[in-house]
């Protein structure tokens, strides 16, 4: 089974681009999906809004475009959701800047403002949403220019402890680095996990392993290698291994999501999904993998979309089968973002 569906496309609802893919099911079953609504242009800085829809039945059909956070004039993104299975509340973490500084002036420090962190969370099953808060106090380092959280979706792991991949630049080497969120309390503090070693690395997303390790997948920026970076932590986030890379997961440098299938919960036995633009030379053949050994090892592929293609963020669902939301188009990656969905057949099936 396959089937796919456009949920956001470029230009409709006063919107000049959406970007930013983030997607998860609720304790309930129902499906919320994230973005960023660019109004006037598809850069990363300006009046940008974080965005939702909502589908009761699976994704099958997807209630109306609502925003979560608008700040006029401002920036407002990097939704990155995470749902705590014993409160069945859900948080979510995201990024906010004056629209007026552009990332180059943030990294520099002549912007007039900086990237702050904040949360919002639902306790009606995604249905409504508090007003951001501001945690950046206890989330990020002085010495920290640019940050972002996600984009994608957090995990909780099995101690309860709920985790958010993140990532930041140094202000004096501005060297980049990817770093992990916590929250012990169910969400009512966050606090500063571990940071990888090594640079070169930003825009991640983790998984649990069987041992309770946790591999971060990450964004690569070594140019001699086209391949995504890993690390692992024994600790729960709060210190990490030295970075290696994976030759089988080919990147053009961008985001990509991992994501364990079926959830947890649904099976002993789970398997890892992985998604990204599997090119070393542009962004585009949106893929999907499987790992049946946490990621030493990794099937072919199935191609979702073979054109350009960029961001995505998976999601398994309550009936067992898995989906994605990614960006693609014909002539750029990001002329609408696309809800995918399939079974183990298909992904499993004969490579395109």
């Amino acid at each position: 089974m396959f089937e796919q569906q456009d949920l956001f496309v470029r230009g409709a609802g006063g919107y000049h681009t959406y970007r930013i893919p983030s997607v998860i099911a609720t304790p309930s079953g129902a499906l919320l999906a994230f973005c960023e609504g660019r109004r006037h242009d598809g850069h990363d800085s300006g009046d940008i809004d974080l965005l939702w829809r909502r589908s009761d039945d699976g994704g099958h059909t997807w209630g109306p475009v609502a925003a979560v956070w608008a700040d006029p004039g401002n920036t407002c993104g990097n939704p990155c959701p995470v749902v705590d299975r014993d409160t069945g509340v859900i948080w979510l973490l995201m990024t906010h800047n004056l629209g007026e500084d552009v990332e180059a002036q943030i990294i520099a420090r002549r912007s007039r403002g900086t990237r702050t962190v904040w949360s919002s969370h639902s306790v009606d099953d995604g249905r409504t949403w508090t007003l951001p808060a501001d945690i950046t106090a206890t989330t990020k380092r002085p010495d920290w220019t640019w940050y972002a959280t996600g984009p994608g979706a957090g995990i909780q792991l099995r101690t309860g402890r709920l985790l958010i991949p993140c990532d930041h630049i140094e202000a004096d080497t501005r060297r980049y680095y990817s770093h992990v969120l916590y929250s012990d309390d169910h969400g009512a503090s966050w606090h500063l996990g571990g940071a990888t070693p090594d640079d070169q690395v930003n825009e991640c997303e983790a998984v649990e392993c069987a041992d309770g390790r946790v591999l971060l997948n990450m964004r690569n920026y070594d140019r001699r290698q086209r391949a995504r970076a890993r690390s692992w932590s024994a600790d729960g986030g709060l210190t990490w291994s030295p970075v290696d890379r994976d030759p089988v997961l080919v990147e053009p440098i961008c985001q990509a999501s991992l994501r364990q299938w079926p959830a947890i919960g649904q099976a002993d036995e789970a398997s890892f999904l992985f998604t990204n633009p599997a090119s070393a030379e542009g962004r585009c053949n949106m893929s999907v993998r499987i790992s049946r050994d946490e990621g030493q090892t990794w099937s072919a592929g199935r191609v979702l979309h073979p054109g350009p293609a960029a961001y995505s963020c998976l999601v398994a669902l309550p009936d067992g089968t898995a989906a994605v939301l990614y960006e693609r188009g014909d002539h750029d990656p990001y002329e609408r973002l696309t809800w995918a969905r399939f079974d183990g057949s298909w992904v499993q099936g004969p490579p395109d």
